[in-house]
């Protein structure tokens, strides 16, 4: 196949989603994109990369807050007044998604990418999950924090990213129904996954 194609990662936090992603990417020789879209965005826009990583998926979308503290309803211009919605950093950091799917074959990681690129005619969107223990020992051990403040800073986060996701795309964070393949980190650990699964990107486009 010489199209042109593009694998999403949805990830549960401590599932190895990244790690995965980003040996995904190296085994296929092709770009990856988790936080440096933040940085792209940043500078195709000419705003600062902060004004992004606070309407990053971390961020709660239970309802949009304007930066600086200023609410902005959904629908806005780009601008509110000063400050700018959060819709509409969404909207530019998806313009740059879009931009790089159309030049190269790439892995992206988080912000509703498969949403994003629904359009796209070669796009493989995958959801990766862990068991809760191992989720807990490896967010424990990445950032130098006891267990049970792990098990809390994974619950909220995965709460937010639901609610990210949920918001923009329409659709349910972590259910089957909204990917082409969800798969538990947990059984064949993060080398083997990100194995199994280039098989199947290899199948699934063509691959040689």
């Amino acid at each position: 196949m010489e199209e042109r194609f593009i694998i999403t990662i949805g990830r549960q936090l401590g599932s190895g989603g990244r790690q995965i992603g980003e040996k995904l990417a190296e085994h296929l020789g092709i770009a990856f994109y988790d936080k440096e879209l933040i940085q792209i965005a940043a500078k195709e826009s000419g705003l600062g990369k902060e004004f992004f990583e606070q309407a990053d998926e971390k961020t709660s979308h239970s309802f949009f807050t304007g930066l600086f503290g200023i609410e902005v309803q959904p629908g806005t211009s780009i601008y509110s007044g000063s400050y700018l919605s959060n819709e509409m950093l969404f909207k530019i950091q998806s313009d740059v998604i879009r931009e790089l799917a159309a030049k190269e074959s790439c892995v992206f990681v988080g912000r509703c990418a498969d949403y994003v690129l629904k359009d796209h005619p070669h796009c493989l969107n995958i959801f990766i999950s862990a068991d809760l223990n191992d989720r807990i020992r490896r967010i424990a051990e990445i950032q130098k924090v006891p267990e049970k403040k792990a098990a809390d800073i994974i619950e909220k986060t995965d709460k937010k990213r639901a609610g990210y996701y949920n918001y923009f795309s329409n659709k349910d964070w972590g259910t089957a129904e909204s990917y082409h393949l969800c798969i538990n980190s947990s059984v064949l650990g993060i080398e083997d996954t990100a194995g199994f699964i280039y098989r199947f990107v290899k199948e699934k486009f063509g691959l040689r």
